[in-house]
């Protein structure tokens, strides 16, 4: 077996443990299952001690981590739940299928709490757009979200979407689904009655994926990786609307006692998970597993990752309900398991046990706490003063260049592939800071919203993720809604390189800080390990999903200006911070310095002005301070608002640091000259500055005594650039 274990990813360390649990040697099934089960991607060895630290309970909380998805209290007997994860690695080697399926199996993890899932959000990574091989990438991947989500009748509402050499190799794909249900309705992924059935729902069982969470998940790419490499599962959106409907019809009628996707580690995770979390057992017959290859054998039955599959777990008298709802629907659905007393998972072919081994030893895993080591190239890269660069002298240019850079410009492209309107639920369309969805009967909206620069990230891991976590707050509120709770997928490099674990932990660590500092609890996530190719890690990437809610639907906001004449008003302070900036990048093709500052006090401040200042109706609009400082934020808020400004700088920077800065707990707000008052006195109680810089209408971007832009030629920049670099017109 010793050779077994190690093309299958265990250790030598953890093939003993295995050893020791059972008491004899593992057989190749046993083997298997332990080898997805142990895997990095499922019991999360290298990370789980510092997630422990992370704030997870609120008044809000009504499911945290640890189950599918998590589930906030969003008032009138209603729940959101919501989760983000990645897809990275099947990405990298299927663009299409890889971005599919990540789609679908985020959709089961929300429909199978009992939700109806009502809104997908993707934070995207590619390489430099100069690279052919970044373009395939990147519209396979976009293609693959748009014909999974679409065909789903799931609208795609928002995302992220960079471009760095850091992911070259190693391309960043993580989905975010949110859905609705009434409390009443939740459901876990628990088996706890012993005697019930456990029915497999769905597609039949292949080869595709096998050894995925294993492999193609827990090890970075090389020159040898191709060959490790499983197939990436094929999705059939399809068969999952058929899924949705008919596993919402059987909770609906109260006939499951628990819910569970088949996503990584297929029917292992599956049966083992359901039966640790109810605190049971589980006899599992993988003859009677549906194949749709006749050759497979058990290990296979119970490593495949095949897509769309659903394993529920009923009563044996709610069994033939269950099976004619499946058959209305379409779907295929077989009892392949029984609960069970005790704490042992058997698998049986026919008569014959294949493998015997206890369940909460499969779902626990080890646990490991890596070496950490700061980076070589942080006080290299920390020490660099871009002050200290020569200014521009044609701030005009510099200005369109950013405007038109692939990270800022109009992701237009993406999004209009993308259904964002189906079943009516989007009031603020994607574009702006925050995507905003109505909650049908009722006035209330959720806002959802998913940030993190990883230039920060890698310059300061700590300080990065505070930054990704306060605009993920501040894109939030500047939508109108409170900040409530967070989603989050952790992307890093190899955690067996200290230099590595050592950024994992800072961010983690800035994490947590900063939810205890917003009082803002994490209710779901993914770590996304071995994001390496040739050596070479990605950027530490931990994007943050905030959802907000809002009260009144009606006292929403936008990010573009709505009416000519209205005053714009800057709130929050400008300071000469350039580090890890668009700027930098475009202007001197660097990627260096310090991070700007983060003072949460002002954060929450800023927070507050704009929860208070929207529900009153005293400001317009509100589009957050972030990549490409003041300059971006007022271009996109005339661009999308269709109409021109007129703003004098305050003359206490430099125009070059004033306009590039990218100071955070900033926000640009437009409002009716009437009510500056009411806007100053809150400012004024809150302590956060705010100055009227200019006043909107007319057709030209105005920086007085600086220079000026036709709104006609920001948008064409804004709203094509990216179509024409992906069509390799690059400018």
């Amino acid at each position: 077996m010793a050779e077994l274990y190690e093309e299958l990813g265990l250790t030598s360390e953890e093939y003993q443990e295995i050893k020791r649990i059972l008491g004899r040697e593992p057989n190749k099934v046993e083997l298997g299952m332990y080898s997805v089960m142990w895997s990095e991607h499922c019991s999360y060895k290298s990370s789980k001690v510092m997630l422990s630290k992370l704030p997870t309970e609120g008044e809000r909380v009504v499911v945290g981590p640890g189950e599918n998805a998590g589930v906030v209290d969003i008032g009138g007997g209603f729940a959101a739940v919501f989760k983000m994860e990645s897809h990275n690695h099947p990405s990298a080697v299927e663009p299409f299928q890889g971005a599919a399926t990540g789609v679908g199996g985020i959709v089961r993890d929300i429909f199978t709490m009992g939700a109806r899932p009502i809104a997908l959000i993707d934070p995207l990574r590619f390489g430099s757009l100069e690279n052919p091989k970044t373009r395939y990438l990147f519209e396979g991947v976009v293609s693959g979200i748009a014909s999974y989500g679409n065909c789903l009748g799931i609208p795609t509402v928002g995302g992220e979407l960079y471009f760095e050499e850091a992911y070259e190799e190693n391309p960043l794909v993580n989905v975010l689904c949110v859905g609705v249900l009434p409390i009443s309705r939740l459901t876990k992924g628990k088996a706890a009655v012993p005697g019930s059935v456990g029915v497999l729902i769905g597609s039949s069982t292949g080869r595709d994926g096998i050894g995925g969470v294993s492999v193609l998940a827990s090890q970075e790419f090389d020159e040898t990786s191709q060959e490790k490499r499983p197939s990436v599962q094929v999705g059939d959106p399809f068969t999952e609307k058929l899924e949705i409907e008919a596993c919402l019809e059987m909770l609906e009628k109260g006939l499951l006692l628990g819910l569970q996707d088949l996503g990584g580690a297929g029917l292992t995770c599956a049966t083992c998970e359901t039966a640790e979390r109810g605190g049971c057992g589980m006899d599992v017959f993988v003859s009677k597993v549906p194949l749709r290859e006749s050759d497979m054998e058990p290990v296979e039955i119970m490593m495949s990752e095949s897509q769309e599959r659903m394993f529920a777990i009923c009563r044996k008298e709610d069994l033939e309900p269950v099976l004619k709802i499946c058959e209305k629907w379409g779907l295929d659905a077989t009892p392949v398991a029984r609960v069970t007393e005790g704490d042992n998972l058997r698998c049986f072919l026919d008569d014959e046990v294949t493998a015997e081994v206890p369940a909460s030893s499969l779902a626990s895993g080890p646990t490991y706490l890596r070496k950490e080591q700061k980076p070589e190239y942080r006080d290299r890269v920390n020490s660099f003063n871009p002050l200290e660069l020569p200014v521009p002298s044609n701030l005009r240019d510099v200005f369109t260049k950013i405007l038109a850079s692939p990270n800022i410009s109009s992701k237009k492209w993406v999004y209009e592939q993308y259904d964002h309107m189906v079943r009516l639920n989007t009031v603020v369309l994607p574009g702006s800071d925050a995507a905003v969805l109505r909650i049908k009967e009722t006035e209330k909206g959720i806002a959802l919203s998913c940030d993190c620069n990883g230039r920060y990230c890698y310059l300061d891991p700590y300080r990065g993720t505070q930054i990704a976590l306060a605009e993920s707050a501040r894109n939030v509120a500047s939508s109108g809604a409170s900040p409530v709770a967070i989603t989050n997928c952790l992307n890093f490099g190899n955690p067996e390189k200290p230099e590595i674990f050592w950024q994992f932990a800072r961010a983690v660590e800035g994490l947590t800080d900063g939810l205890r500092e917003l009082e803002i609890p994490v209710v779901s996530g993914n770590v996304s390990f071995y994001n390496e190719s040739f050596g070479e890690a990605i950027y530490p990437t931990p994007i943050v999903g905030m959802l907000g809610i809002i009260d009144n639907i009606e006292r929403r906001l936008e990010a573009g200006f709505k009416k000519d004449g209205e005053l714009i008003v800057l709130l929050g302070q400008t300071l000469a911070e350039l580090g890890g900036s668009e700027y930098l990048k475009i202007v001197h093709g660097k990627v260096a310095g310090v991070p700007p500052r983060l003072n949460w006090s002002a954060e929450k401040s800023l927070i507050r002005l704009l929860l208070s200042a929207s529900s009153s109706g005293i400001i317009s609009s509100a589009h957050d301070l972030s990549e490409g400082g003041l300059s971006v934020s007022l271009a996109e808020a005339c661009i999308l608002g269709k109409m021109g400004a007129e703003v004098e700088l305050t003359g206490e920077l430099k125009a070059h640091l004033e306009l590039f800065s990218e100071s955070q707990s900033r926000a640009l707000v437009s409002i009716k000259p009437e009510r500056l008052d009411e806007l100053e006195k809150i400012a004024l109680e809150e302590r956060v500055p705010a100055r009227v810089i200019g006043k909107t209408g007319g057709r030209k971007i105005l920086l007085k005594g600086l220079f000026e832009v036709d709104i006609e030629e920001a948008t064409y920049l804004y709203e094509n650039s990216l179509e024409q670099m992906v069509a390799g017109g690059h400018r």
